[in-house]
């Protein structure tokens, strides 16, 4: 496809095809599903297409076997409009005995979920896709290899190109696919908004995907203030008293924690929201574990939307800045341990003592690593807190870290320090 840039989907995908009858590929809206799954796929129907999608929802309500019937393997495009196709494929897939029958990709869980008789297990396997890293988009030179530090590198050889100004723009401007790929920056940054909007709605929220998440009409004004909340808690565990706490002020009686709460489960439900778990480690102390998630959008750019804040903003505070820093820095860390066959956590225990994030691996190495915007004594930070965790972790029933890392966002080269801390600027970073 022309213009396309890979993604490091494409081989999670093709090998998942090689391994089970069918995928379903679910993200964010804008994330690229539809089109990464294009590259591989032989047949497509399309369900939320204006002209096509009506006839394909017909058959899928009344001949759904008809609607499968195509070169393999075959794309069903949002597939969660008509939810009974699940069941369908499901049965499709056990009927033909064959790997890598179809692709199935959703921007949403389907909201009634009661139309789902069987789960899929073995039969369809998950894949989550989010925003474009660094690396996919081509911002990062892509020199530090995050697998690579599993073997523990004696040296460092890396440059990073992205200053203050750039990653300001990067951070603002997201990791949205079409937004990457348009030269004109100020008509790239309008992209993170207009995503932003539609989430939101205007009205009486009946146009809003928080409300089609699962059919609840919700509040746009209210919407906006919890986005808002949450935008300002990127990278601590906020409670959902804390949350209306920051909405209480600007709301009416009506609001209440159930009601928070259930405008967050939509939020995630669309892929909007994808919190980090607690990571639990074997410790030589009693020290308690805090198990909270820790709160994030899939994107950084939806924060700087929901405060309709620029580059330039971020620039004069660095406070804020630094926190949406850290979201990008999560999503990609998130990005490039998916294919590593591993998973990204936190740490924070009732000493205080927090990690930002733990790179596990499914062969139990791990990689712990503090993210920081940058300068001399963010990074000396960093590097103590690495060292105190890795210092309480009980190395005779779990194995020493891999590797300890301080990200930063400025910063021209990556090196190891003295201490076997390695620096690391994001411009280099890659799977």
């Amino acid at each position: 496809m022309e213009g396309y840039k890979p993604r490091i989907a494409d081989q999670l995908l093709a090998d998942l095809l090689d391994a089970c009858g069918c995928v379903l590929l679910e993200g964010s809206k804008w994330c690229g599903k539809t089109t990464t799954a294009e590259q591989l796929a032989k047949s497509v129907a399309y369900m939320a297409d204006p002209e096509e999608g009506p006839r394909n929802v017909q058959y899928a309500q009344s001949t759904p076997k008809f609607l499968l019937q195509g070169e393999t393997p075959r794309l069903i495009d949002e597939w969660q409009v008509v939810p009974t196709l699940w069941d369908a494929i499901r049965g499709e897939v056990d009927h033909r005995r064959a790997l890598g029958q179809f692709i199935i990709t959703g921007s949403a869980v389907p909201a009634d979920k009661k139309k789902i008789v069987h789960t899929g297990t073995g039969r369809i396997a998950p894949l989550v896709m989010r925003p474009m890293s660094l690396w996919e988009s081509g911002e990062s030179s892509g020199e530090v290899s995050l697998a690579e530090l599993f073997n523990n590198p004696e040296q460092l050889i890396a440059e990073s190109k992205i200053d203050i100004e750039e990653l300001a723009y990067l951070v603002c401007r997201g990791g949205w696919p079409m937004a990457t790929m348009t030269p004109n920056r100020k008509a790239a940054l309008k992209q993170a908004k207009i995503y932003y909007d539609g989430v939101v709605g205007s009205g009486n929220g009946e146009d809003s995907d928080i409300s089609r998440a699962d059919g609840v009409r919700r509040d746009p004004e209210r919407v906006k203030r919890l986005m808002r909340s949450l935008s300002r808690h990127q990278g601590t565990s906020a409670s959902h008293d804390t949350i209306y706490q920051d909405m209480a002020n600007n709301d009416d009686s009506t609001l209440n924690r159930d009601t928070i709460s259930s405008y967050i489960a939509a939020l995630k439900l669309i892929f909007v929201v994808e919190d980090m778990t607690a990571w639990n480690p074997a410790l030589r102390s009693k020290t308690a574990i805090r198990t909270s998630d820790t709160r994030y959008f899939v994107d950084p750019s939806i924060a700087v939307a929901a405060l309709r804040v620029g580059p330039q903003d971020l620039i004069n505070d660095l406070a804020t800045f630094g926190l949406f820093f850290e979201t990008m820095a999560v999503r990609d860390l998130r990005v490039y341990t998916d294919a590593l066959d591993g998973n990204v956590y936190h740490y924070r225990d009732r000493n205080e003592l927090e990690c930002d994030a733990v790179i596990h691996l499914e062969n139990g190495k791990y990689g712990l690593v503090e993210i920081k915007l940058g300068g001399t004594d963010n990074i000396e930070k960093g590097a103590t807190t690495l060292k105190q965790l890795a210092g309480k972790i009980d190395t005779t029933k779990m194995p020493a870290p891999s590797f300890m890392m301080v990200l930063i966002g400025v910063g021209k080269y990556a090196y190891r320090r003295d201490d076997g801390v390695y620096v690391v600027p994001i411009g280099c970073l890659k799977p």
